[in-house]
């Protein structure tokens, strides 16, 4: 037998091994995923998911290592030698859960409406499964002896600037050959998975702007600072201006969220303020935007006789994609799902802060499709929801990514 047949055997052996494990755990899977749904917790609070990650890591004999912090967790399996990272982040959002469903939140006004509850469980089923691959033998046999899959569980990756900046401070990326992870996309099919090499996200900053003045009688404008018209010409002037400030291929968005000034009809209020986020395409054109838009609101706001605080949060820069962890992730999901359901995807303006560990390891962020039918359920919505087929997909590609990428580097 030649080593390429030998070597093609073994793979598809392997590949059997992990649909029937998928198969024989699919619903622990969704037992997984809807407990943690039920009890979502924001970033650096998320205890419960924690002692969950960790509790189902121990009983399959692996030794977690939680943050500093006291949330999120890291655990390596297989032996010492080359490390593969998969990411999960663990972490919810805070919007009141308006579905219908037995995990419906029942947290108030805490929801996993972004899909990370099902990111958890889909990396807590990969670590039960790798371990009980190298258990087996077949870990070692189906890349090397040497090779370890470095599974992160990571906190707040909805805090601007992100947890991910804290897993990286504990080395977990250092000489890292690549990292992985999987978002779910509630526009893709359940089945199908969505690629691309190169940015595949934007660049989110946060942005404040609070404007003060004496306040006063609505009758005598003139006679004070119009707070609530000064706030309208940041509102509407802002955005317009940056169109012709920038390359419009950077594809700069400023789009305000909240608002807030007064309490009353009759009176010009004291302090008013904005809330809104800064999202680009381009990496280059984000390292320019701060100083812009602190310059173009004070100018707009100069006119009015307001005082005015910029508060600029520098978040996250687009994920960008490395052709050689998409080349991995595109053979995985060619595995796991079919050539047909590997498709081309899109950038998009979300952020992620998984953008981060590009600075220490090349990364592939897939897309997860989570749609299974009836209305379209968004992202950031309280009434998302997945279809949960899409857990046993998501486990089978990050398995095979990780197998696949130890074995391209020591094979």
């Amino acid at each position: 037998m030649s080593v390429s047949t030998s070597q093609a055997a073994r793979g598809e052996r392997i590949g059997g091994w992990i649909d029937a494990w998928i198969e024989a755990h699919g619903s622990e899977l969704i037992e997984t995923r809807r407990a943690i749904h039920a009890f979502p917790e924001l970033g650096y609070v998320e205890h419960r998911t924690t002692d969950l990650v960790v509790g189902q890591l121990q009983a399959a004999g692996l030794q977690p290592t939680v943050l500093e912090h006291g949330t999120g967790a890291i655990c390596d399996i297989g032996n010492d030698g080359p490390v593969v990272v998969l990411r999960a982040d663990i972490d919810a959002l805070p919007l009141f859960d308006v579905k219908d469903v037995p995990y419906k939140s029942q947290i108030d006004g805490v929801a996993h409406a972004c899909g990370h509850d099902a990111h958890t469980a889909i990396l807590l089923g990969v670590a039960r499964l790798l371990t009980e691959l190298a258990a087996s033998g077949e870990l070692g046999a189906s890349v090397n002896p040497r090779g370890r899959v470095r599974c992160v569980f990571q906190p707040a990756e909805e805090q601007v600037p992100g947890g991910a900046l804290a897993v990286l401070k504990t080395g977990a990326l250092d000489g890292a050959l690549a990292a992985f992870a999987v978002h779910c996309d509630p526009t893709l099919d359940v089945g199908n998975v969505g690629l691309k090499a190169g940015p595949i996200t934007a660049a989110c900053d946060a942005l404040k702007v609070t404007l003060t003045g004496p306040g006063g009688h609505t009758a005598r404008p003139h006679m004070t600072v119009d707070l609530v018209d000064a706030l309208g010409r940041v509102i509407t002037a802002t955005p317009g201006l940056l169109s012709r400030q920038i390359d419009p291929r950077a594809g700069l968005s400023l789009v305000w969220g909240a608002v807030g000034a007064g309490i009353a009809a009759n009176t010009i209020p004291d302090s008013g303020s904005l809330h809104g986020t800064v999202r680009l395409l381009d990496r280059n054109s984000w390292d320019e935007a701060e100083k812009l838009i602190r310059r173009l609101i004070a100018e707009i706001v100069a006119p009015t006789g307001a005082e005015v605080q910029i508060d600029y949060q520098r978040g996250v820069p687009p994920v960008v994609n490395a052709p050689s962890a998409i080349a991995v992730l595109s053979a995985a999901a060619r595995e796991t799902v079919g050539a047909a359901g590997v498709r081309s995807t899109e950038q998009s303006l979300g952020g992620e802060d998984f953008a981060w560990y590009a600075d220490h390891a090349p990364i592939g962020l897939a897309r997860l499709g989570t749609y299974g039918g009836g209305p379209q359920l968004d992202l950031h919505r309280g009434s998302f929801d997945i279809d949960e087929r899409a857990l046993s997909v998501g486990v089978g590609l990050l398995a095979r990514t990780a197998l696949r990428a130890l074995a391209e580097e020591t094979g």
